[in-house]
C-alpha cells in the first residue's frame, strides 16, 4: 500500500522545510510513503529547497498554472507512480502533517472514498469574521449542491483513494476544493470529514486575495458545476422564472381588456409575448443540455476505462 502526499508549491521555499518535516515517513497500513512536490512556476528557490529535504519526486510547471492545474497535475503524477492513497496538503505549512494517519483511515478501512480536514473555522484566531461567515455559507450551500456533509467546503487538506483520484476531472482555472466536492457527490463517491488541526499563519492568503472576489470565483464554480451535472433542473427553473413574470403582465393585460380599457396597455402583452418565448427557449435548452450531459457521463466513463488501462500498463512495466 502506497501513500503519496503531494504538495502544491508557488515559492515556498521559506514554509516548504517544516511543511515537509511535518510528513510522517511511518504510517500503520502503510507500507511505503512518498512526497510529491509540485512547483507551480516558483520564481524563488522552491525547487533546489525540495531537492535538498530530499523529497521523492518534483513536477514542474513551465509557468503559473494556478492551483487548481497543480492539483490534478499532482493527482495524475501520484497515480502514475502507483499511489494506492493521494494526500493532498498546502506549501504554506497551513495543516498539521500529523494528523496525515486519521485522515487516511476511513480511506484504509473502506469506509470512504474521499476524506477532507474540517479546520473548525470558527477557532481559527487569524480568519476574520467576515470570511468565517462566507466560509459557512458556502461550505452550507456546497453541502446542498453535493448531497455531502463537508463543513469545510474549501479545506485543501483532503485524501483520496486511488479509484476516487481517477475519477476526478477538473475544469476549473481558479480551484479545486469546491469542484472536487460537487463531483465526488455527483458520483456517488462516498465523501467523509475530519476534524483536523492547523499551524499558526505563514503568509497571506494567495486565493482570497480579496473576499468578493474570492466569492464571485466559488459561486461561479458552484453554478457551473452544478449546471454541468443536473442542466435539466437549472434551465427547468430559470425557463419556468421566465414564464412566471411573463403571466404577470399577461394578467394585468386581461384584467384592462375586460375592463374595456386595453388600448393602452399592448406594452404589457409585448412583454409578457417575449417572456414566455424566452422561458420556453430556455426550458428546450435544458432539454439539450441534459442529452449532452448523459454524453460527457459516456465520455467520463470511457476516460476513466483509458486510465485504468493506462495505469495498469505502466505498473506492469514498473514491475518488470
Amino acid at each position: 500500500m502506497k501513500l503519496i502526499v503531494q504538495i502544491p508549491c508557488y515559492n515556498e521555499e521559506k514554509t516548504l522545510p517544516q511543511t515537509v518535516r511535518d510528513i510522517p515517513r511511518e504510517i500503520e497500513g502503510i507500507d511505503t510513503v512518498e512526497i510529491l512536490v509540485i512547483d507551480d512556476g516558483s520564481s524563488d528557490l522552491t525547487i533546489k529547497v525540495a531537492q535538498e529535504l530530499g523529497v521523492d519526486h518534483i513536477v514542474r510547471n513551465k509557468g503559473n498554472k494556478g492551483l487548481a492545474f497543480s492539483f490534478i497535475t499532482g493527482i495524475e503524477a501520484s497515480l502514475r507512480l502507483g499511489a494506492d492513497i493521494i494526500v493532498n496538503t498546502d506549501g504554506d505549512n497551513q495543516y498539521k502533517g500529523s494528523y496525515i494517519p486519521k485522515l487516511i483511515t476511513p480511506i484504509l478501512s473502506g469506509e470512504a472514498d474521499i476524506v477532507v480536514g474540517d479546520r473548525k473555522t470558527d477557532a481559527i484566531e487569524h480568519f476574520s469574521f467576515i470570511k468565517k461567515q462566507f466560509q459557512k455559507l458556502g461550505s452550507r450551500v456546497v453541502r446542498m449542491l453535493s448531497n455531502t456533509d463537508v463543513p469545510d467546503a474549501v479545506s485543501g487538506f483532503r485524501a483520496f483513494s486511488r479509484d476516487a483520484a481517477m475519477q476526478l476531472n477538473i475544469v476549473s482555472e481558479y480551484s479545486y476544493t469546491v469542484e472536487t466536492i460537487i463531483q465526488a457527490g455527483k458520483k456517488q463517491l462516498c465523501v467523509k470529514s475530519l476534524q483536523i488541526g492547523t499551524n499558526p499563519k505563514t503568509r497571506e492568503s494567495r486565493l482570497m486575495k480579496s473576499v468578493p472576489r474570492f466569492v464571485l470565483n466559488q459561486l461561479n464554480t458552484m453554478v457551473r458545476m452544478y449546471t454541468m451535472f443536473k442542466p435539466l433542473r437549472v434551465f427547468f427553473f430559470i425557463g419556468c422564472l421566465c414564464i412566471i413574470l411573463g403571466l404577470i403582465p399577461s394578467v394585468r393585460y386581461l384584467y384592462f381588456f375586460l375592463e374595456g380599457d386595453s388600448a393602452g396597455h399592448i406594452q404589457s402583452l409585448i412583454f409578457a409575448a417575449i417572456m414566455f418565448i424566452v422561458g420556453f427557449q430556455v426550458i428546450i435548452l435544458g432539454l439539450l443540455g441534459d442529452v449532452i450531459s448523459f454524453n460527457r457521463k459516456l465520455i467520463e466513463e470511457t476516460l476513466l476505462r483509458v486510465r485504468r488501462i493506462e495505469l495498469d500498463f505502466l505498473n506492469e512495466n514498473d514491475e518488470k
